[in-house]
């Protein structure tokens, strides 16, 4: 078993540069540009012409960065780089950077991402490119694999810094009326996706509203130990295919959650973070697996168990530390993918050996690694989520052999699902927005499904009343009483 070593944490937030969208986007066109330019270089006269470009496209790089134009919205992004063709024309001048910029985006997300650094991370073989590039193609969440909103969006880009560094060169005999008409251009572009977003993407989840005050009055502890087992990335209906007795017994013996749904954005690190603060990324702050400020800006799970003299812990990946910091125990996710969750189990093990936190949450990264190296659709998927099962059974059959069952709570969920392609997941394509999600053990109700909606932002509340605890400050999701067998009274 090996911890996250802090290389391993820094190295995980570097990445997040390249692989999330937003950030990709703009370091990748810029890039492809100098480096298509790299024979100019030298000329004195380049340096300026091309900051000059750069600043007329800046309106246009915010743009793109704040709008993913996320599943069908995409394929909108393609009417601008078609204006803009009618504008200033000159497209067949443009074909040798276009293909520069798509040679070097599947350059990077078939043989650089999908080949060389999984094959580097978790052992997947050196021909994954055979199949990653299709996955690529079909992509829809909102990293820089979603090449059907990379590609419109960097031939545009492209497009805009080459023609207003024709105009920024000595001699090009460009007026002002030019760089009038690009920046009305690019307020129209702007205009363009506010529109879009606010009158067609219309999927998010709808937020709950409830509050500290208007949940269930917390009285004693209802269980003396709650384990909460994450199997990060688990599809719902890949779950029920899966040859999973274990956790197909406990949800038997529990209470089942049928609609139980993800939040927006559907990535890991945003997921975690609602789950143990109960609220949604505009108040914790975490909107995506980049997180720009560190920490959560709300109280989670883990500070509510302080209060009352309680310990918790999450043993997961070291992307989690970015949100939750001390009270995760990292494992590297640098391992072959046969081995990630059992050295989390393994880890999982030492830290009840060390601490026996009140609260345990164990992440299972090994489903979700496999999906977005080889496919959620695919059997290695499915096998994953049969080997965590064996693995969680492992571990629970290791608590109650140390007499730590008595009087537990075990909860099962995933952070979320996966779509096609890669693994997607963020934008809440088919796959994503249901996750498996039932209760087990001390206090909750045998053989109970619950059909009503629900959100993952009720976990921390659930754990702050079967633990005794306070609610996270900002818990917006209720109690999820349907489980249990004792039901508190709301607050006055």
């Amino acid at each position: 078993m090996k911890r996250a070593s802090t290389f391993e944490i820094i190295a995980a937030r570097a990445w997040n540069v390249l692989n999330e969208g937003r950030p990709f986007t703009p370091v990748f066109v810029v890039g492809t540009f100098l480096l298509y330019h790299a024979g100019n270089w030298a000329d004195p006269s380049f340096w300026p012409a091309f900051a000059a470009a750069l600043a007329g496209t800046l309106p246009l790089l915010i743009i793109y960065f704040f709008y993913d134009f996320p599943l069908y919205l995409r394929n909108y992004l393609w009417l601008p780089l078609v204006a803009a063709i009618i504008l200033w024309g000159g497209e067949r001048q443009m074909l040798g950077l276009w293909l520069t910029g798509t040679a070097l985006y599947f350059f990077f997300t078939v043989f650089f991402w999908g080949t060389f650094y999984y094959h580097l991370r978790i052992g997947t073989s050196w021909l994954n490119f055979t199949r990653f590039w299709k996955l690529v193609l079909q992509h829809s969440d909102s990293t820089s694999g979603n090449a059907q909103e990379q590609l419109p969006k960097t031939m545009l880009l492209l497009y805009m810094l080459q023609t207003m560094l024709g105009w920024a060169l000595p001699g090009s005999g460009a007026m002002t009326s030019d760089w009038v008409t690009a920046l009305l251009f690019e307020a129209s572009v702007f205009l363009f996706a506010f529109i879009l977003h606010r009158y067609l993407f219309d999927w998010k989840p709808k937020e709950r509203q409830e509050s500290p005050e208007t949940l269930p009055a917390v009285g004693r502890p209802i269980s003396k130990k709650v384990y909460v087992l994450v199997v990060d990335g688990m599809r719902k209906d890949r779950f029920e295919e899966a040859d999973a007795p274990f956790l197909k017994s406990l949800r038997a013996q529990g209470a089942e959650y049928t609609s139980m749904e993800t939040v927006y954005p559907a990535r890991t690190v945003v997921c975690f973070s609602s789950m143990f603060t109960g609220t949604y990324p505009r108040e914790h702050g975490i909107t995506s697996n980049m997180v720009w400020r560190l920490g959560v800006r709300t109280e989670t799970i883990f500070d509510s168990m302080r209060k009352i003299g309680k310990t918790g812990r999450l043993v997961g990946i070291a992307h989690l530390i970015d949100s939750m910091g001390d009270d995760v125990d990292a494992v590297t996710a640098v391992a072959h993918y046969d081995e990630a969750d059992a050295m989390a189990v393994e880890l999982a093990k030492q830290v009840v050996e060390r601490h026996n936190p009140d609260l345990l949450v164990l992440q299972l990264i090994g489903t979700d690694q496999i999906g977005h190296s080889r496919g959620a659709l695919y059997d290695e998927y499915r096998q994953k989520i049969e080997e965590a099962d064996r693995l969680l059974q492992n571990f629970v059959n290791w608590l109650d052999e140390r007499g730590l069952m008595e009087e537990a709570t075990i909860l099962v969920c995933a952070d979320h699902g996966q779509a096609i392609g890669i693994g997607g997941h963020g934008h809440l394509d088919e796959g994503e927005r249901w996750v498996p999600f039932f209760l087990s053990g001390h206090g909750i109700r045998q053989g109970v499904k619950v059909e009503v909606p629900h959100s993952l932002v009720s976990v921390a509340p659930t754990l702050a009343y079967l633990l005794g605890a306070p609610y996270p400050n900002h818990s917006r999701g209720p109690v999820l009483t349907e489980a249990l067998k004792e039901r508190g009274t709301p607050n006055a």
